[in-house]
């Protein structure tokens, strides 16, 4: 088990016990803090795995199934929507009943339902099943966000946020790598069934991550509250969401910026096949020049922010993945096309290194999981709006490129507009209130 600090009883999520030595720390002072860092990172490699898989299959699918990549369009939105009820349902959870039992049956649902996926013989069938799988998507991110969050020191928390997001890639990784190998082969139902494998985490979380100290505070300190209203302990009631201008923020900034991703990647492996005309091993090295380059543009920003703020490295992310759109999926040569897929992953991806630790500070511990939870959910709404817009108005291989770089274009500078509002950030018992996010 990793040495656990001492968390206040009334400090928000900036002013945990800070361990680490004075100065920039490295990656290497995370290494007390090595299993739920560990297990974060692994949550969203396999979510990023299953969820992946369904974006390299869709043209297999369609063609299986009988139905267009407008009507698959459908089932992203599905999934969306069962994401944008996981984050929040499992954000209810979380604060309930803790961090660690939610991130448990999260990883336990998505690995069902992925699997069921492959199963699935009707258009409709993909899409309930998608749907209940995305519940299981948006619970495990919004438990293992919090709990990672809650469980490092402050100063610590752009780089445990980057390691754990860049997880994502490396599950975007292993599944080019599997569609790659396996698809021509056996077809894409068994890369679904391969996504029952992620089950066996739950076991490790079971085992080696601890609850995170700041619920266990906020539960004994409403516990001892309610003895000493009514005499006994009962059972700890969650504090309604404030609706403060930086919760309406984060709700804001996370729908443009799950947009925004949307636009970006839902559909490159369609372009790359449809567009640019590759096949499945072709595709793998625009993906994988992608996922490398986003794994390592989330590690930079980690450290970046660390010196410069959260905000300063995201509005920059945000205009790089700007400029750099239009080569990302529209360049006619191939050179270009690998150079564009590597810079895109890293601002595009990048940015996301910062969400978790971004969104951590708009909350305070009695409501921070069900905030940061309906703060993913409803963008994961808008990423579903785009999946479902992009192959609506872009119904030929030469109009679907167009309209997602007209989207990530009007998204990012949204994005952008909202990320500048400084509010005040709340304390954690209501009553005192910071000029600025530190992020600046």
């Amino acid at each position: 088990m990793p040495p656990q600090p001492p968390s206040p009883r009334t400090a928000p999520v900036r002013t945990a016990h800070d361990r680490t030595p004075p100065g920039v720390p490295g990656f290497s002072a995370l290494l007390p803090y090595w299993p739920v860092t560990l297990a974060a990172l692994l949550g969203w490699f396999l979510d990023a795995f299953d969820q992946t898989t369904l974006l390299f299959t869709m043209p297999d699918i369609a063609h299986d199934l009988g139905c267009s990549l407008a009507a698959l369009g459908s089932v992203l939105m599905a999934q969306a929507v069962g994401r944008a009820l996981g984050n929040a349902g499992w954000g209810w959870l979380a604060d309930r009943f803790g961090r660690k039992p939610a991130f448990m049956l999260g990883v336990l649902w998505f690995s069902v339902f992925t699997a069921l996926t492959g199963l699935s013989h009707s258009l409709l069938m993909l899409m309930v099943v998608q749907f209940m799988g995305g519940i299981g998507f948006g619970g495990t991110w919004t438990a293992s966000a919090t709990l990672l969050m809650e469980s490092v020191p402050e100063r610590l928390r752009p780089m445990a946020s980057a390691l754990m997001m860049s997880g994502y890639e490396l599950g975007y990784l292993v599944a080019a790598a599997a569609q790659a190998l396996i698809l021509p082969h056996y077809g894409w139902r068994v890369l679904f069934f391969i996504g029952l494998l992620p089950a066996l985490l739950s076991f490790f979380i079971r085992l080696c991550v601890s609850e995170s100290p700041a619920w266990r505070h906020v539960r004994q300190d409403r516990s001892e509250a309610g003895k000493a209203k009514t005499g006994t302990t009962g059972k700890p009631r969650r504090t309604p969401l404030s609706w403060t201008p930086s919760a309406l923020q984060a709700v804001l900034f996370m729908t443009f910026l799950e947009f925004q991703k949307a636009a970006i990647y839902t559909f490159y492996p369609t372009v790359l096949r449809g567009t640019h005309h590759l096949d499945p091993q072709q595709v793998f090295w625009p993906v994988s020049l992608y996922c490398v380059g986003s794994f390592l543009g989330k590690l930079l920003c980690g450290v970046v922010a660390t010196r410069l703020g959260n905000t300063r490295v995201m509005l920059c992310a945000l205009g790089l993945s700007a400029a750099m759109i239009w080569p990302f999926l529209c360049a006619p040569d191939w050179p270009l096309l690998l150079g564009s897929a590597f810079v895109m992953g890293m601002a595009a991806s990048g940015i996301f290194a910062l969400v978790p630790d971004w969104l951590a500070e708009r909350f305070p511990a009695a409501q921070r999981s069900f905030g940061m939870g309906l703060s993913y959910a409803i963008g994961s709404l808008g990423q579903g709006v785009a999946s479902k817009l992009i192959p609506y108005l872009g119904r030929t291989p030469a109009t679907l490129p167009l309209v997602a770089v007209g989207l990530v274009l009007s998204s990012s500078a949204a994005a952008a507009v909202t990320l500048l509002y400084r509010p005040p950030l709340a304390e954690e018992d209501g009553s005192e209130e910071v000029s600025a996010p530190s992020g600046w």
